[in-house]
C-alpha cells in the first residue's frame, strides 16, 4: 500500500469510493501500449528516434515495413485475409501518420503503395519512401520518382532467384535505371551470400535491404542443413540464419536495412522474445544501419512499442 491509500484510510474515505479510484487507474493503464506497462515504465513524451545517413537523406534507423498493410503475413492465408481486411488506404495513412509522430521518417514497400506516399506529402506529412522493383518494371521508375520515393531496392526474390541460377549479373543494368531517375539504387535478398556477391563486383549500388533469415530455402538445402529430420511444412526460419546475414552487413560499408528481424511475426509470441530480437539485431549490424519492421497496429500501439526498442537498443547511429 503507498502513501496514497494509507492517507484515503485516514480520513475515512469510504470502501465505493477506493473501488472507484482503482478503476479509474486501471482503465488509465488498459490505454497505454502493453510494451511500456510490461518494462515498468510509465508512457513518456515520444523522442526523436536515432537517425542513419542513406545517400543525402537522413532517415530513422527504424523503418515502417508494409507486408501487413500489402495482406502479406508469411503466416497464413488466414492472417493475410485479416489484414487486408483490416488495412483499408485510411488505415495505412493513419498508421503511418502514427509513425511520423514517433519520429519513424520512412517506409518501406513494393511498387503498389508509392500512390499513397503521395497522399501523404499532399497532407502535409513528411515521410520518406523506399521502394522495391525489377528489371521488367523500369516504367515505373520515373513515375515513383516524382512521388517522393527516395531509392528502389531490385526486389530481392527476384534477386536470389538469379543469384541461384548463376545470373546475377543481368541485375547490373537496373541500378544504373534506378540512378538515372533521380533515385538511390538498392540490392534486396535473403541470403548473405549475395551481399558478399555484390561486393566484389563494382557496381552502382547505395545500400542493401537485407532480410535476416533465409527463409525460402528448397527441400534439399534444408536437408543438407538439417540431415535427416523431417522438413518442416511451410516458410523456415532457423536461428543461425541472423549471425550469418549479420556478418555479411558487417563486411559492407554501405548501409544495410535489416529486416524480417522478428520471422515474420514467429518471435512476436513474448514481449522477451521481440525485446531480444531488436537486441541481437542491432548489436550485429553496423552504426550505419537500420532496420525494417512490419506493422500490424490492430490490437496495440506497435509504433511506439517498436519505437521504445529502437530507442534503448538503437541510440548508437552513424
Amino acid at each position: 500500500m503507498d502513501s496514497s491509500d494509507k492517507n484515503a484510510g485516514r480520513q475515512g474515505d469510504r470502501p465505493d469510493e477506493r473501488r472507484q479510484g482503482r478503476r479509474r487507474f486501471l482503465k488509465q493503464a488498459g490505454a497505454a501500449p502493453a510494451f511500456l506497462l510490461a518494462a515498468g515504465s510509465e508512457p513518456q513524451k515520444e523522442a526523436k528516434l536515432p537517425q542513419i545517413q542513406l545517400g543525402p537523406h537522413r532517415i530513422s534507423r527504424l523503418i515502417c515495413g508494409a507486408n501487413p498493410f500489402n495482406a502479406g503475413s508469411h503466416l497464413s492465408v488466414f492472417v493475410n485475409c485479416e489484414m487486408k481486411r483490416y488495412y483499408t488506404p485510411e488505415r495505412i495513412l493513419q498508421t503511418l501518420r502514427r509513425c511520423h509522430e514517433v519520429g519513424i521518417n520512412c517506409w518501406a514497400s513494393g511498387r503498389q503503395n508509392y500512390d499513397l506516399n503521395q497522399r501523404l506529402l499532399d497532407g502535409g506529412v513528411k515521410m520518406h519512401y523506399l521502394g522495391a522493383a525489377t528489371m521488367s518494371t523500369y516504367a515505373l521508375l520515373s513515375e515513383m520518382a516524382k512521388t517522393g520515393v527516395i531509392g528502389v531496392a531490385h526486389h530481392g526474390e527476384t534477386t536470389d532467384r538469379l543469384f541461384k541460377q548463376g545470373r546475377l549479373d543481368e541485375a547490373r543494368d537496373f541500378f544504373k535505371r534506378v540512378h538515372d531517375a533521380g533515385m538511390l539504387a538498392g540490392v534486396g535478398t535473403h541470403i548473405a551470400d549475395v551481399v558478399d556477391a555484390v561486393e566484389s563486383k563494382d557496381w552502382e549500388v547505395d545500400y542493401y535491404m537485407t532480410c535476416v533469415y533465409e527463409r525460402h530455402r528448397s527441400a534439399a538445402e534444408l536437408e543438407r542443413l538439417l540431415g535427416q529430420a523431417p522438413i518442416p511444412v511451410g516458410e523456415v526460419y532457423l536461428p543461425l540464419d541472423p549471425p550469418r546475414m549479420f556478418k555479411s552487413i558487417q563486411q559492407t560499408k554501405r548501409p544495410c536495412l535489416a529486416f524480417k528481424i522478428l520471422a515474420a511475426g514467429r518471435l512476436s509470441e513474448r514481449r522477451e522474445w521481440v525485446a531480444q530480437a531488436f537486441r541481437d539485431t542491432f548489436a550485429g549490424i553496423k552504426p550505419s544501419d537500420a532496420v525494417i519492421v512490419g506493422i500490424y497496429d490492430r490490437y496495440s500501439d506497435q509504433v511506439a512499442e517498436n519505437a521504445a526498442l529502437v530507442r534503448r537498443y538503437g541510440t548508437t547511429a552513424g
